[in-house]
């Protein structure tokens, strides 16, 4: 059983920059796909990104790409989604999640973590 713990949330200016981290203990994250998704209030959660088992395959929704890159360290177990030009919209819980394929559905996805809180200040 895997465990995905999110890391490196907060609080940061419009413009600004953050990179998440989603770390993987009870199994080897490359064995598995890697999504980023987002909820914020009042919303259903949409997907952000995500990337194949090898890394050599990632896909990005349209409102991130060019801002979010998506990206894995095999050694260190985690994959990270780098944030930059950050919005006051991108405000919202982010969360990771590992399943079989490297999808836009949240249904494909088997683990998920807690969510690590990202806001954006204007």
């Amino acid at each position: 059983q895997v465990q995905l713990v999110e890391s490196g949330g907060g609080l940061v200016q419009a413009g600004g920059s953050l990179r998440l981290s989603c770390a993987a203990s009870g199994g080897i994250l490359s064995t598995y796909a890697v999504g980023w998704f987002r909820q914020a209030p009042g919303k259903e959660r949409e997907f952000v990104a995500t990337i194949n088992r090898s890394g050599g395959n990632t896909y990005y929704a349209d409102f991130v790409k060019g801002r979010f890159t998506i990206s894995r360290d095999t050694a260190k177990n985690t994959v990270y989604l780098q944030m930059n030009s950050l919005k006051p919209e991108d405000t919202a819980v982010y969360y990771c999640a590992a399943g079989r394929y490297a999808t836009t559905g949240p249904a494909i996805y088997d683990y998920w973590g807690q969510g690590t809180q990202v806001t954006v200040s204007s």
